[in-house]
């Protein structure tokens, strides 16, 4: 049995792209993206043209031809700088189109995967709904077959990306029973005459534009039927569990900055001529923010690997983004501490960061929805 913990020169070039890209042109946009709450929807266009958009897509259909553990590097350091910029590329890279690159007939492909690779385009996933939540299986919006498509009926709530879409990957029921091969996934182009999108205001990820959409009476042609076939409920699985890892590392990338800011104000912050960061009970605090961060690390890349090998299970996939996101929670909160009163300024990140830290204990799956995936593997009905 053979152990690597190093990251390859390939992964550190990634890393070291993103961290300039981040610094020099992405940086300059935060402040008026997050008190606008607007993202510049241009920045797709420029990922698009530094491949950061198919990191872990093969170069034969568009992407960089990289693996997961390069994508994970990709939002770890983009939520480092800011969550809302990795919340929309990862909505985009990975839901919107991953089904499409996993089931989508070459059509399809050349149709979404390709622009959208490019950043000519961006996605969005419709999967919640508002009386729905986390269970798939009691999917409410409809899709009736008609001569030449489908007629969808609904609403999806919670959808990153809707507002600024160009097309969005929707799921609806193509059965009225309630079993995992009567839901299928349809791609619908926007503006569509029958979707009412409305952008909705959030406490965190502010600038991650999200919508709730009302669905009525909306034509779907049958070339847009996600592999032109019904009941891609395993697709939808497979992008979940594999979304559960990637969004671990956006709580990595957010944790780390949060503690970062945290450490650099306990050096400069003087009390009584000493810095507080000499005081044990701060030097105590941030440890133990040091080593969460550390043990979430090698989960987060631990379980990329096993995106790559194949071998992710759902269980090691709840387990990722359990222990990423309340760690994110936990050291954003840690550090507002540290700052006291500078904590809740908006000159520092750290207020920010436990708002969309707080985001990531509910998104992609509550905490509690993956400790119930967990438990159910050790053999108890939770």
């Amino acid at each position: 049995m053979s152990l690597n913990f190093e990251f390859s020169a390939e992964h550190e070039a990634v890393r070291d792209t993103v961290r300039r890209l981040c610094r020099d042109e992405l940086a300059p946009l935060v402040r008026d993206a997050e008190e606008n709450e607007s993202f510049p929807r241009h920045v797709f266009q420029r990922w698009g043209e530094l491949g950061l958009l198919g990191v872990q897509y093969p170069e034969t259909d568009g992407g960089s031809g990289l693996d997961k553990v390069s994508d994970c590097i990709v939002r770890e350091e983009l939520s480092y700088l800011c969550q809302s910029f990795a919340s929309s590329w990862s909505a985009h890279t990975h839901l919107g189109i991953w089904p499409i690159w996993k089931a989508g007939t070459p059509a399809q492909k050349q149709r979404f995967l390709a622009p959208a690779l490019r950043g000519e385009k961006v996605s969005g996933f419709g999967l919640s709904e508002p009386d729905g939540g986390s269970n798939i299986r009691a999917l409410k919006t409809r899709a009736d077959k008609v001569d030449g498509g489908w007629v969808l009926n609904g609403s999806k709530l919670y959808i990153t990306n809707a507002p600024i879409a160009d097309f969005l990957l929707v799921a609806a029921r193509t059965s009225p029973e309630l079993r995992p091969d009567a839901i299928s996934l349809f791609i619908v182009e926007l503006p569509h005459k029958g979707f009412d999108i409305h952008k909705l205001k959030k406490e965190g990820i502010r600038a991650s534009e999200t919508g709730l959409i009302h669905i009525e009476n909306a034509f779907v042609p049958d070339d847009c039927l996600l592999g032109e076939r019904v009941g891609t409920y395993p697709v939808i699985l497979d992008s979940l569990s594999e979304n559960r890892v990637a969004v671990a590392a956006n709580a990595l990338g957010m944790a780390r900055a949060a503690f970062d800011a945290a450490r650099s104000y306990a050096d400069e912050r003087l009390v009584a001529g000493r810095r507080i960061g000499d005081y044990q009970a701060i030097a105590h605090r941030l440890a133990d923010m040091a080593a969460d961060i550390e043990a979430a690390k090698w989960l987060v890349y631990y379980g990329a690997w096993r995106v790559d090998q194949g071998t992710l299970d759902s269980a090691t996939a709840a387990k990722v983004k359990l222990v990423a996101s309340e760690t994110a929670l936990k050291v954003s909160e840690a550090a507002i501490r540290i700052l006291g009163g500078a904590g809740i300024m908006r000159e520092y990140p750290v207020g920010r960061i436990h708002r969309d830290a707080l985001v990531y204990v509910i998104g992609e799956g509550t905490s509690d929805i993956q400790r119930n995936l967990i438990a159910r593997d050790l053999g108890f009905k939770a």
